[in-house]
């Protein structure tokens, strides 16, 4: 199963936190004067696509989109990934 990657938009003003069951469950998190996090796994493209349309409708100015895909649950235990070796 392929991980969803992790989204972090960043927009100028604040929000509460209890704005993030609108922002389809993803954190609000402050980050620093006047910016606003908003962090999480979205399901697909036409998620990310509502949560900025709400951004643009709440009339936040969007700063940026950043993207990172989750770690393989296996990696971040430090188990080494499977190799195929050859046996000649």
């Amino acid at each position: 199963m392929t991980p969803l990657p992790i989204y972090t938009i960043c927009v100028a003003g604040e929000l509460a936190p209890s704005w993030a069951d609108w922002f389809d469950g993803l954190a609000i998190s402050p980050a620093g004067e006047d910016t606003t996090h908003l962090i999480g796994q979205l399901a697909d493209q036409a998620a990310l696509h509502g949560v900025l349309n709400k951004i643009r409708d709440l009339g936040l100015t969007l700063l940026s989109v950043s993207v990172t895909m989750a770690e393989d649950e296996t990696q971040s235990h430090g188990t080494p990934p499977q190799t195929e070796e050859s046996h000649d």
